[in-house]
């Protein structure tokens, strides 16, 4: 069942024409048990500074959408992006913040947020020097932003994984933020998660 209230507001036919997120088959292998899920064509419509065609696959840990519970804004998101793609934490960091000043905006009037209340995304990415078990690169870094649910300022933890398959040309970028600190069982969720993705279809 998709999870339809986070992204509200968004559309499915911006991206890839008659993409249909419960048929759409992945090429890879992502955990859903135990996670909501939800997939959206991209380019993304409320980001369009973010150049990329393909699909973003979200997984959401279980409470990530009730204030106060330790999984508050957990969540992972894929992106399955058309072709080999040139990246570095500045290019990171750029699209990160264009995501999260689109999804702010789009949450504004529909949540009636004051206008001295909203500020620019400030992100802050920087890469490894060396690449987590299974990426061809890892990053990490934070995501200072409005939490228009709870209408305050909030800090995302991230770790964004670069992953490459064998035979495939397409690139697959996983995100994972949280408030939570890395050490938290949250993380430990999320490090689970990407411990268990695979490039063959399961």
């Amino acid at each position: 069942m998709l999870l339809l209230c986070f992204w509200a507001l968004r559309s499915f036919g911006q991206g890839q024409t008659g993409f249909n997120p419960e048929t759409w088959k992945a090429p890879y292998y992502l955990p859903i048990e135990g996670w909501e899920i939800e997939r959206f064509s991209m380019p993304i419509d409320f980001a369009p500074a973010i150049p990329y065609k393909g699909v973003e696959d979200i997984r959401f840990a279980q409470g990530w959408g009730e204030s106060g519970h330790q999984n508050y804004w957990s969540y992972s998101f894929l992106w399955y992006i058309e072709g080999a793609q040139k990246l570095s934490a500045e290019i990171i960091d750029k699209n990160l913040n264009a995501y999260y000043d689109g999804l702010i905006g789009r949450n504004i009037e529909k949540r009636n947020i004051p206008a001295g209340m909203v500020t620019k995304t400030d992100t802050r990415i920087k890469k490894l020097g060396k690449p987590q078990s299974g990426d061809e690169a890892t990053y990490s870094g934070t995501v200072s932003m409005l939490d228009y649910m709870a209408k305050k300022p909030m800090v995302l933890n991230c770790m964004i994984h670069v992953i490459k398959c064998p035979g495939m040309i397409n690139t697959i970028i996983l995100h994972q933020l949280s408030p939570q600190p890395f050490t938290s069982p949250t993380w430990t969720k999320l490090k689970a998660l990407r411990e268990s993705f695979s490039c063959n279809k399961q």
